[in-house]
């Protein structure tokens, strides 16, 4: 093993402040082929990402650009969101998610993250163990929970930064390698194309509820008030750029639904209701119970009784799983997720591990195991 070098073994310059070095660093970004690319951003106060650096690296050079000095990143767009040069990143949906207000959808791609998947590491392997494993690099670990959005940066918060592309290109490199030998570099493609689609980094309001967790086993009632509640949350969270957190938490969430209160009294009782959500939302929130079309009062919960028959299902189906993964040498959780081979036996047609590389892979066997 050995250290990260230091910025000053290649061309760099940071950080970018002005438009005129903005336009030079986007002339020489046009010449390249390949582009490794990074953000930090903050969003612990907001819905929205706030980006507040991003860091780019190519053949023979790299930089940080801030765009708190440079609110206008025009001058990259087309050479971010478009042929010829692939944009590499590790873990990129919420890197994606910060640079499209900004610059637009980035694109081609390739995701370090996924690459490594499909070539047998852990299917949420993080970079810097990524980079010690294929490149036999200890990166520094100080500046993880630094606060991006103060200035000025220190040159060790810049270095860190930088740390986060220099190494993505030769990532790409042995990864890919990997997977030609494997013969899985279709798979990539597959999985690369799906990240491509911009609506599939906002999160539907009508779909919000799926991430509240602790809300199952629910009766007819509870579930549309849940489904009600999430797409509320959402839709007001969007609305005013708070953390869904700060609207209304999980577990207030999990109160309502479960205790089904119908009077602003109802609602002060439930343990951690702040008074103000009750003055600035008490009403909507009550009009989503009355809507929900619960009995009073509501039905106590059933404890769902085990399925013996689907349970052996899925361990059926969880053993097809795991003995295809050990064969190909991968982590489970690449072909199929619980989740998914729960959608097998209740929405066949909605099950990803019926699609796409995944199908011929494992899906005709788990099939065949139903």
């Amino acid at each position: 093993m050995h250290n990260a070098p230091h910025c000053t073994d290649r061309r760099t310059v940071h950080p970018v402040t002005t438009p005129a070095a903005l336009g030079a660093i986007a002339g020489e970004l046009a010449t390249q082929r390949a582009i490794a690319l990074d953000t930090e951003f903050m969003r612990e106060r907001t819905y929205h990402p706030q980006l507040c650096l991003l860091q780019l690296a190519w053949a023979d050079g790299a930089t940080c650009i801030d765009p708190l000095a440079l609110p206008d990143l025009a001058p990259l767009r087309t050479v971010l969101t478009g042929a010829p040069a692939v944009k590499v990143l590790h873990a990129s949906r919420q890197d994606l998610e910060a640079l499209l207000p900004a610059i637009g959808m980035v694109r081609p791609l390739f995701d370090t993250q996924i690459a490594a998947a499909l070539a047998g590491e852990s299917a949420q392997i993080g970079y810097a163990e990524l980079v010690r494993r294929v490149l036999g690099i200890e990166l520094a670990k100080a500046h993880t929970r630094a606060d991006w959005s103060r200035r000025p940066l220190s040159a060790e918060q810049l270095e860190y930064a930088l740390d986060d592309v220099r190494h993505l290109l030769p990532l790409q490199a042995a990864l890919e390698a990997r997977l030609a030998a494997l013969g899985r570099l279709d798979w990539l493609a597959e999985e690369l194309a799906g990240l491509e689609d911009p609506a599939a980094l906002a999160v539907d309001p009508e779909q919000a509820w799926r991430r509240i967790k602790g809300c199952g086993g629910l009766d007819p009632g509870r579930e549309r008030l849940l489904r009600a509640l999430g797409a509320w949350r959402e839709r007001r969270a969007i609305e005013r750029n708070l953390p869904r957190g700060w609207i209304l938490e999980d577990g207030l969430v999990r109160e309502i639904v479960l205790r089904v209160p119908r009077s602003r009294a109802a609602l002060a009782a439930l343990p951690g209701m702040p008074a103000g959500l009750i003055e600035r939302g008490g009403a909507q929130l009550l009009a989503l119970v009355q809507a929900a079309e619960i009995p009073d009062p509501a039905p106590a919960l059933a404890r769902p009784r085990p399925d013996a028959h689907r349970s052996a299902q899925l361990k059926r189906l969880t053993e097809v799983l795991r003995g295809t993964a050990s064969e190909l040498g991968l982590s489970p959780e690449v072909l199929a997720t619980r989740r998914d081979l729960e959608q097998l036996l209740d929405r066949r047609d909605e099950c990803p591990a019926l699609r796409g590389w995944r199908r011929a892979a494992v899906g005709e066997r788990l099939l065949a195991a139903v």
